[in-house]
């Protein structure tokens, strides 16, 4: 498998940490030299490792967003 080459652009937030270090997070980010998008996943700690995670367009981050923002928890 070819390696993945990615760039952290901005560190948006915390969401959550694990007893192991593990972080949640969402971040700006630039994967293979392509323009950067927005990604919520897990990380290592040091940001050597990472898990699946789900990566959104700004368009896409601005439907989220209203898409939560209409929805009563």
């Amino acid at each position: 498998m070819d390696e993945i080459d990615y760039e952290i652009v901005m560190q948006i937030g915390l969401l959550s940490q694990s007893g192991s270090g593990w972080t949640k997070e969402v971040n700006l980010i630039s994967w293979n030299g392509r323009d950067p998008k927005y990604d919520i996943r897990d990380w290592s700690p040091g940001h050597e490792k990472m898990g699946k995670g789900v990566t959104l367009s700004r368009e896409e981050l601005l439907g989220l967003r209203d898409l939560l923002n209409s929805w009563e928890l």
